[in-house]
């Protein structure tokens, strides 16, 4: 990214002030983030989609502003009338109780408003926020914080695809632009296993700050002794190609298998052979791949195959909390991280009521959980609860991996077993 995003704490629970101040703070931080994050881009490069899974910049700024429209000044506004009815059709995604809306493989398509258009819709409706945080009473202020919470963390996740979607649209122009020249990946510490004890620990968010509703309720897991390592690298995964990783159809799940087949894969994405050395288009154009930095843009068929090439295993998500609530370092910044858990509900899980309840919990199907987060996630949107999900064909996001490995288990004269984590 051209320079470090605004760190904001998008919580009101946790705001430690005035819940006026907070809201105002945070709200112009997210918004202004939103547009830093969009200047490096000309009109041209926010209008393309270059995939289904993908949207256009101008479309992202749009939906974020609709959000705030949709759901905090036509209820709580007397007589606000929207920038423009059409819009709401426009840039409505998956809310199907909030009412109809264009298809997402088409989004490209719509050339109107144009992006000076949506910079004043933008501009309408943070007019409106700013008076409504002005002028609304301590009783409404409280009624509608978690709804801000909301739309704040929402935004930052688009800020994030705003980032993935334009490098996948980059990546098939063949002068191989820049979006920022001093973009790079941090690089991981590295080190040695981390250790967990078998036993029940707890997992999920509780207490204060936000969270996403899919993060709750807090509750007991069982966790075998595992060793949890640090981040696989492009040295390591280079190692994996070489040894015909892509070609060893054991190595793969069925799906995965069919996958590679169909599309031909070979490398991670954005990989290129150039006179025999490898390359990966980046944020910062095209860049020689450093064996020590950790692998990106892998699918979790990738990671999988990786795991039983090395003769491991992906970590749960249970396994990941505990073991980086334990120290576990390179969690947060660089890529985020494949587990083996399908996306499900936790134990008594319930969306929120009305339209918003349907942000998480009817996408828990057929997915798989990441953690962490990754250098395009902004700045204090990170947290140890968060829980991630993608298809497992998806690589055009910051994924990675770490692998893990169990006890080995040695049965005694009495039956009994008994084991140690290797080192």
């Amino acid at each position: 990214m051209p320079a470090a995003s605004t760190s904001t704490a998008v919580s009101a629970t946790g705001r430690g002030g005035n819940l006026r101040d907070w809201a105002r703070a945070a709200y112009a931080a997210v918004r202004e983030e939103t547009e830093r994050r969009v200047a490096p881009l000309s009109d041209e490069d926010q209008l393309i989609q270059s995939m289904a899974d993908a949207s256009p910049a101008k479309w992202h700024r749009a939906h974020t502003t609709w959000f705030f429209e949709q759901f905090l000044l036509v209820p709580q506004v007397p007589g606000y009338e929207p920038f423009d009815e059409r819009f709401a059709f426009l840039f409505n995604s998956y809310y199907v109780s909030a009412g109809p809306r264009h298809e997402r493989p088409r989004r490209g398509l719509i050339t109107r408003p144009t992006v000076a258009e949506v910079g004043r819709y933008r501009a309408h409706v943070d007019a409106a926020m700013a008076r409504l945080l002005a002028e609304a009473d301590e009783a409404t202020l409280d009624a509608i914080a978690p709804v801000i919470e909301i739309g704040l963390n929402h935004e930052q996740q688009h800020q994030e695809l705003m980032l993935t979607d334009i490098l996948h649209g980059f990546a098939h122009n063949p002068t191989d632009p820049v979006y920022a020249a001093a973009w790079r990946l941090p690089a991981p510490v590295g080190g040695d296993a981390v250790k967990v004890p078998g036993g029940i620990y707890r997992i999920g968010h509780e207490g204060q700050g936000f969270s996403f509703d899919n993060e709750a309720p807090n509750h007991q897991v069982l966790i075998h002794p595992v060793a949890i390592g640090p981040l696989i690298t492009n040295g390591e995964w280079l190692a994996f190609m070489q040894a015909g990783g892509y070609r060893d159809p054991l190595l793969w799940l069925s799906d995965g298998w069919a996958t590679v087949q169909r599309e031909g894969w070979d490398a991670p994405g954005y990989w290129r052979q150039v006179d025999g050395r490898w390359f990966q288009m980046t944020l910062a154009g095209m860049q020689p791949i450093d064996p020590a930095a950790a692998v990106c843009h892998v699918s979790y068929y990738e990671a999988d195959a990786y795991a039983r090439f090395a003769g491991k295993d992906l970590p749960t998500e249970q396994e990941w909390e505990v073991a980086v609530a334990g120290g576990l370092p390179d969690a947060f910044g660089i890529v985020w991280q494949w587990t083996r858990s399908a996306y499900g509900a936790y134990p008594g899980y319930r969306p929120v009521p009305g339209a918003l309840g349907e942000y998480n919990g009817k996408f828990m199907v057929n997915q798989l959980v990441l953690r962490g987060s990754s250098v395009a996630t902004p700045d204090g949107h990170e947290r140890l609860t968060y829980r991630n999900f993608f298809y497992p064909h998806h690589r055009w996001q910051f994924t990675g991996l770490r692998l893990t490995e169990y006890a080995r288990a040695a049965s005694g004269r009495d039956g009994a077993t008994a084991g140690e984590v290797s080192a």
